[in-house]
């Protein structure tokens, strides 16, 4: 299977004001997001990437570009590496989400958690994981690919490959514009990198 290198999207409003986007319209990335896409352009510019894969949405496509463009590469857009379909919740800010009941479970037991007019954490983990096998299979063991998408889906494939219980997947970080890489072969799976990104930002108390 090929060395894959799951890259989340950049900075964005939403991101900055912590607020929920999940797929709606319009999301662009900002003056920092911009700036992190070329970061990474400039930092996988030797990669031997065979191939940019992106989510439709336009903050993972404007993250992919810079790379592309330096590369020489055309992007290709897989439905499948959508946002996590939040729902009713999307627009919304974590702020108030918090507040709500389902937030414990969204925590502490998100394999029985299923967003209100969405999707569930088990149908996006298996929904990212079959278009992951999917755009591997077309693909040659030595290859190296870019996927370009969100959080949520990138620590739910890995949870996967890892063999670490849905339920734990919280546990997992996905910083904007880091990089997550992993390498399956002989049916085992070797997380080689997790959450790389080019600054270290620690928590607000």
């Amino acid at each position: 299977m090929p060395f894959l290198l799951l890259i989340r999207h950049g900075e964005n409003e939403y991101v900055q004001k912590g607020r929920l986007a999940g797929r709606l319209p319009g999301v662009h990335l900002n003056e920092n997001g911009r700036n992190q896409a070329q970061a990474l352009a400039e930092k996988l510019a030797e990669a031997p990437i065979s191939a940019i894969y992106s989510s439709p949405l336009e903050r993972a496509i404007e993250t992919a570009q810079p790379l592309a463009d330096q590369l020489n590469i055309a992007i290709i857009l897989r439905e499948g590496l959508l946002e996590t379909d939040y729902g009713e919740w999307q627009g919304q800010t974590l702020k108030g989400l918090k507040r709500r009941k389902l937030w414990r479970s969204i925590q502490n037991m998100p394999s029985q958690v299923r967003f209100p007019g969405g999707e569930s954490f088990a149908e996006c983990q298996g929904r990212v994981c079959r278009e992951l096998q999917s755009i591997c299979s077309g693909h040659e063991a030595k290859d190296v690919i870019a996927c370009v998408f969100h959080a949520d889906p990138i620590k739910l494939a890995v949870a996967h490959y890892i063999g670490l219980p849905l339920d734990h997947f919280q546990r997992l970080s996905s910083a904007p514009a880091s990089i997550t890489a992993l390498h399956i072969a002989d049916g085992r799976a070797n997380l080689v990198t997790l959450n790389y990104h080019f600054t270290l930002n620690f928590p607000k108390p």
